[in-house]
């Protein structure tokens, strides 16, 4: 017997990117907020209405860009000055002027890995396989189609409401349900062998 598989969401088609605009606020409207989309190129003003937060990557980056340069800036005030000084010339032990390229490459360096790295966990990769793969429509997602997957997490999921809903929003084809196991998205019933098991259970004398 086949089992019902754990569902990750439902998932609505769209054609143009007014579409899935209309498509998000109303959901929106409607109470949801565990939802996203899914666009081949940028659509402007969709991620407000999903109502996604401002990035933290930005912030990240300033401290991870302040903390290189700092670290940069006082190993060589360390080395020069403090460790193992040296009268060069006359100049001064804290020569400024001399760390400063250093303290810029490095600032520059920690800064892009803060960026590298905090985009990694902030966005949970690596993450090879999605869900939402598992809806053979969605290969269109990179070419000429726009979808809005409400997530089974969201408080005020209900398979048959969210159903309607979608459907309302006047979507390309039919509702799809978005399995999380990817074995899940097609399991074909052998019509004989379901008619026999129909059988044994009907008359289950015959097949002794």
């Amino acid at each position: 017997m086949s089992q019902t598989p754990a569902i990750y969401g439902l998932m609505a088609e769209f054609l143009t990117p007014e579409a899935i605009l209309s498509a998000t606020r109303r959901a929106r409207q409607a109470g949801y907020r565990a939802m996203d989309a899914y666009t081949p190129y940028t659509v402007d003003g969709l991620s407000v209405e999903l109502g996604m937060q401002p990035s933290r990557i930005p912030s990240v980056v300033l401290v991870g860009g302040l903390v290189g340069c700092g670290a940069a800036y006082f190993m060589q005030y360390f080395a020069m000055a403090v460790d193992y000084p040296v009268n060069a010339g006359g100049r001064p032990y804290h020569s400024w002027p001399a760390f400063i390229p250093i303290a810029f490459e490095v600032l520059i360096l920690v800064a892009s890995l803060a960026a590298f790295l905090s985009m990694l966990l902030l966005n949970g990769l690596p993450h090879p396989n999605h869900p939402v793969f598992n809806v053979p429509e969605f290969v269109r997602a990179s070419q000429d189609r726009f979808f809005l997957c409400i997530e089974a997490s969201d408080a005020q999921f209900a398979l048959e409401s969210t159903t309607a809903f979608l459907a309302s929003l006047e979507p390309i084809g039919e509702v799809h349900i978005v399995p999380i196991a990817p074995e899940a998205v097609e399991e074909p019933i052998d019509e004989d062998e379901n008619k026999a098991q129909t059988s044994s259970e009907l008359h289950p004398l015959e097949t002794r």
